[in-house]
């Protein structure tokens, strides 16, 4: 069985209801739940099936030929004849391995095809740029107004292909959502592509399938799959900036000490914090997680990664900024107001 991380143990919580069924074997790919990946589910029931039966073919030949009882024969004529019998079962064996290779060949391309090339036009598009080790997520449209960013966390609308393109801007990475789709390369300086679609609403986690370096094990993603209409509602709030905090409260005090700290790596749109180098954090607790699912997004969690982010991810390249504890709990307390 899969075991589970302990990390995404403890964010299953966080989940809503109806989505922790999806994580309950994350990374498992012996069921799927989307177009995308049904067909490569089956190829592997079925290559798994046909494997079985030849093992169990040959064993049997094999046993059969050594158990079988023969009477002694001379030296001399142990010679093999054509007319033994032998060789006609040499070519029935070589034939039915032909037609069971070709048939697996057909079929590997088959589903090659189809799921290259989804059902229906996509609806959506995305690009997903891999990082030491985090995922950038921009959600395009054809109105740059309804365009947005946001990080490691994707959420998609269930029965509608989403074509995402795929790109690194350092190593190698890999994108793979077992339970959604196939696994495709993420190449510096190359975009590839694939298509997503989940048949029922749920939480697939996915994760970085190309070795990249030494937290490639802590570069998770989770897909959240929901209903067109609540994929609405999540997209639309995601088009607004932060709230801005009230004039002379704590908040603004707090907002302007994130700027001052943290705003020359990370966005949040709607104040002066406009880097581009770590993730866009303008919703960030609506995230289930922090770190590329290395920690569950609790406050703790949150003040535990700005204040020493190597003991959680040794080589990450955030750094851990000059902070106070008090300074310290005014970010984080204006970090949970970012919804």
């Amino acid at each position: 069985m899969t075991r589970i991380p302990q990390s995404l143990l403890l964010a299953l919580p966080l989940l809503p209801a109806g989505a922790r069924a999806a994580t309950a074997l994350p990374l498992s790919y012996v069921q799927t739940f989307g177009t995308a990946g049904d067909p490569v589910t089956r190829l592997g029931w079925g290559l798994a099936v046909i494997s079985i039966v030849v093992f169990a073919l040959v064993t049997i030949a094999l046993l059969a030929g050594l158990l079988r009882r023969r009477p002694p024969v001379p030296e001399f004529e142990l010679a093999v004849r054509r007319d033994a019998g032998g060789m006609s079962w040499l070519y029935v064996g070589v034939s039915i391995t032909v037609v069971v290779l070709a048939a697996c060949a057909v079929w590997t391309m088959l589903t090659l095809r189809a799921i290259a090339m989804p059902g229906a036009a996509d609806q959506m598009k995305l690009h997903v740029t891999g990082a030491q080790w985090w995922w950038r997520v921009e959600y395009q449209a054809s109105d740059p107004s309804r365009g947005f960013t946001t990080a490691n966390e994707i959420h998609i609308p269930v029965g509608q292909p989403v074509k995402v393109e795929l790109s690194s801007e350092d190593v190698i990475h890999s994108f793979w959502v077992p339970q959604l789709s196939g696994k495709i390369d993420m190449i510096p300086g190359h975009t590839n592509e694939l298509w997503l679609q989940a048949s029922q609403p749920g939480t697939y986690r996915g994760q970085c399938g190309e070795f990249c370096g030494a937290q490639h094990a802590h570069m998770a993603m989770l897909v959240v799959a929901q209903r067109p209409e609540d994929f609405a509602t999540w997209r639309d709030r995601q088009l607004q900036p932060a709230a801005a905090p009230a004039p002379g409260s704590p908040g603004e005090n707090a907002e302007r000490l994130f700027v001052s700290r943290c705003g020359a790596c990370h966005t949040v749109r709607g104040t002066d914090a406009g880097g581009i180098l770590g993730p866009d954090l303008t919703h960030l607790m609506e995230r289930s997680t922090v770190a590329a699912g290395a920690l569950p997004n609790t406050p703790g969690n949150l003040a535990a990664w700005i204040s020493n982010p190597q003991s959680i991810k040794p080589g990450t390249r955030m750094p851990a900024p000059s902070i106070t504890p008090a300074e310290l709990q005014q970010v984080v307390a204006y970090l949970q107001t970012l919804r």
